[in-house]
């Protein structure tokens, strides 16, 4: 891992531009550290966003803060002024977004402030990124995190009026109605009942809903079966699930050793890493705006795609290098 890395323009018009090897460095901007795929830069991702050139990014993953009644460490804006703060964000994205690529974002919902009650916000907000920005919603897809905390406990486990939340919305938009994508690269293994029906065999059929069964259809044509939309990290059947409970992984423990803070609200690498697979090849670039602990620049990296991470604050990035020790 390298940091304080600049390049000459005619390096950066290669870096930008070039083979698809080695990290995408933005133009006039001094990367905070760089690795053999990525550079991660420190400052408003905004002012990052509007640095780099139209079309330059093939997947933009992120989870920026959300907008909870609670104040976060990290920043979060107010429910109200939710979906205009984004917008500039999202305009950037779509103008830097490779007509082929994919913007997935995570976003958590929230709980109206002194009622049981539940926030639109995060609707509003995809509305406006499709019929103001111009994404196209490509697939509404729910990470299942059962490490998530019985919150607002005042109706959870003290009134026990509402259960626990379990998922949080993580959209799939892309700049056109055909983004590149391939299933192929996500599948999972056959469950038991397939491998029965397999070896077992069905008849012809019609289902009560209309669907059609043939002879063929329990024949295993592929290396696994096709996930499904709600995310899990185990995958035994067809969701996707991951929790981020992690109180051992090597980031934490070597943030406790240096007495640096721990980032409060990191999604686990499975989660982008799905996205990754999904939505790139060897060689594209893919960016997180709203970076918080790397965690994407470092699942880039081991899938051998070229990562740009943006992030405002120094303690977050400075302790993101972890991620990166062994390279």
């Amino acid at each position: 891992m390298r940091t304080h890395t600049t390049l000459t323009p005619q390096q950066q018009t290669l870096s930008l531009h070039g083979n698809g090897a080695g990290p995408l460095l933005i133009p006039g901007q001094e990367a905070y550290y760089t690795t053999p795929h990525g550079a991660a830069y420190l400052g408003d991702s905004l002012e990052l966003l509007r640095a780099l050139p139209e079309g330059s990014i093939n997947l933009v993953v992120t989870s920026p803060p959300y907008a909870l009644h609670f104040k976060k460490s990290y920043g979060n804006v107010s429910k109200a002024d939710y979906v205009e703060w984004f917008k500039p964000f999202a305009a950037e994205v779509f103008r830097v977004l490779r007509d082929e690529g994919s913007f997935v974002l995570n976003i958590g919902g929230s709980w109206n402030e002194g009622a049981p009650t539940r926030s639109l916000y995060q609707y509003k907000l995809l509305i406006a990124l499709v019929e103001e920005i111009g994404f196209h919603l490509a697939q509404e897809c729910y990470w299942y995190n059962p490490a998530k905390m019985p919150v607002p406990a005042e109706w959870v486990t003290v009134r026990r009026v509402r259960v626990k939340d379990s998922v949080e919305h993580v959209w799939w938009l892309s700049k056109t109605k055909h983004p590149k994508a391939s299933n192929l690269k996500v599948l999972k293994p056959y469950s038991a009942d397939m491998l029965r029906l397999n070896a077992r065999g069905v008849k012809e059929t019609t289902r009560p809903s209309g669907h059609v069964i043939n002879a063929s259809w329990d024949k295993m044509k592929a290396a696994g079966s096709i996930p499904g939309n709600v995310i899990e990290e185990q995958l035994p059947d067809d969701l996707l699930k991951f929790g981020n409970n992690s109180a051992n992984d090597t980031y934490t423990l070597r943030c406790k050793e240096a007495g640096i803070p721990i980032h409060p609200a990191r999604f686990p690498a499975a989660l982008p890493a799905f996205f990754i697979k999904l939505l790139t090849e060897e060689g594209d670039v893919c960016a997180d705006i709203f970076a918080g602990s790397n965690t994407t620049g470092a699942t880039a990296e081991k899938l051998e795609r070229r990562w740009l991470a943006m992030e405002l604050l120094p303690e977050y990035l400075e302790a993101s290098k972890f991620r990166f020790e062994n390279i």
